[in-house]
């Protein structure tokens, strides 16, 4: 079980129903319970999505019919493997990681699961790599820094077309995301993306708040209506 990352006094009940409901309906693999394994013995955070949630990107996959995705911010590959099993054969994830050791571990993973020839993985900075991507993608996943989230929110949109989803995952944070007066920079990230996100007439979108083994967090979601 792991340590979540927002704890309350409820936590552990949290995980359990996490766990009752993934053991259910999103059971892992050997491929995905090896990827956690291996990001843990090669020291990566765990801060991976959960079970749950990886179900829910590739749900939210097979729903919108998507082909190509675009992730920003691999870790291990967890949800990664997640939504590239989740697409047709012909489709494909392209997904960029800052951190060379955990693309690495990714790359290990990706492979392990047999996936290699349906993921495309950059190294480096994201905002350095998205100038260099071909539009469109149908499902865009924003799970990095949350410093630079408004930023790849208007790379995500450059790169959409109509009817694209964005994610932006970890955006309660605890709670945190309504503190107007915070100095923490990935707060302050995430509310100007918020703004953003509600001022932009193209967009339409919502945020759900949720508990579980990481915690209390959630991610808002947008669809692109117009370019």
């Amino acid at each position: 079980m792991r340590t979540p990352d927002y704890p309350s006094r409820d936590s552990d009940k949290w995980a359990q129903v996490d766990t009752w409901f993934a053991e259910k309906l999103a059971p892992e693999g050997a491929d995905l319970k090896y990827t956690l394994i291996n990001n843990a013995e090669q020291g990566l955070p765990s801060h991976d999505v959960s079970a749950l949630q990886g179900k829910m990107l590739a749900l939210f996959i097979q729903m919108t019919r998507a082909v190509r995705v675009l992730e920003i911010g691999t870790l291990g590959g967890y949800s990664t493997i997640w939504m590239a099993k989740a697409l047709p054969q012909h489709g494909s994830v392209t997904t960029i990681e800052f951190n060379k050791h955990h693309a690495e571990v990714a790359r290990q993973n990706i492979n392990n699961a047999g996936l290699t020839e349906r993921v495309e993985l950059y190294t480096g900075a994201a905002l350095d790599v998205l100038p260099t991507l071909k539009a469109p993608f149908d499902l865009i996943f924003i799970d990095a820094d949350k410093v630079n989230n408004p930023r790849y929110l208007e790379w995500a949109i450059k790169l959409s077309q109509q009817n694209t989803v964005i994610v932006g995952d970890n955006s309660v944070r605890g709670g945190s995301v309504i503190e107007s007066d915070s100095e923490d920079p990935n707060v302050r990230g995430l509310r100007e993306f918020v703004q953003m996100i509600s001022e932009d007439e193209r967009l339409e979108a919502t945020a759900i708040q949720t508990v579980g083994e990481k915690g209390w967090d959630g991610f808002v979601m947008a669809i692109v209506k117009d370019r």
